[in-house]
């Protein structure tokens, strides 16, 4: 019986340390893709196109100003391209880019586009830099905006959600609809917090929203690009 009971501990040591070796590569995979800036420079070539003309307008799905990407957070950066190569996001020729990037593609040129246009030692007073007017500000408290995105929307929570103070007000606004918008293969965007969020306001109090956030001061900019790369 002794004998017994020491080969099964024996066998179970072994298997357990088989598991753990097994799974260390698993860990390892698992571990975020670390983005380098200057890497990420050399591959922003089919981005600058858009995002580094100031004042770039897209026509699809309505003209609209291309968003503000420089200084904005890295990991959300990596979500919204994750989310265009996935299809979770339904934009035609944001998927055709983001199906040619790999992981590390995508976390070089969200470290690249983090730092882009970023002024040392200066930074963003804790609350918005306008107040917004009484039927506005109710809106943004039904929407429970600052919950996410922080007070002065551009110190979000979570490094994987937006700034979006001083955004586009016309790009915030195609992207609040966006949210709303169900079973069309070519416009939406799938997520169901900020889609919770779209369904409870009118097209015109989402435009009142983008419009407020949009003219307040922030960390995005347009960096003009003097060349293609």
């Amino acid at each position: 019986m002794n004998k017994l009971l020491l080969k099964l501990s024996t066998f179970a040591v072994a298997s357990v340390t088989i598991v753990v070796t097994l799974a260390v590569p698993l860990i390892a995979q698992a571990q975020e893709v670390k983005g380098d800036a200057a890497v990420g420079k050399t591959k922003v070539a089919m981005c600058i196109g858009c995002h580094g003309i100031p004042g770039y307008q897209a026509s699809f799905p309505e003209i609209h100003k291309v968003p503000k990407i420089s200084g904005q957070n890295a990991k959300y950066i990596v979500a919204a391209l994750s989310a265009y190569k996935k299809g979770e996001r339904n934009h035609a020729s944001m998927r055709g880019i983001a199906e040619t990037l790999s992981d590390q593609d995508m976390a070089d040129i969200s470290a690249y586009y983090s730092t882009h246009g970023v002024v040392a030692g200066v930074t963003l007073a804790d609350k918005p830099s306008k107040t917004p007017s009484p039927a506005v500000d109710a809106l943004l408290k039904k929407g429970g905006c600052v919950a996410c995105h922080g007070e002065n929307f551009a110190k979000p929570i979570d490094p994987s959600y937006p700034k979006i103070a001083g955004q586009h007000a016309d790009y915030l606004y195609v992207a609040l609809k966006a949210y709303k918008t169900e079973k069309n293969p070519n416009v939406g965007r799938s997520n169901g917090v900020m889609a919770g969020m779209a369904k409870q306001f009118s097209n015109n109090e989402l435009k009142e929203i983008a419009k407020y956030i949009g003219s307040l001061d922030g960390d995005l900019k347009t960096v003009k690009q003097a060349s293609f790369r």
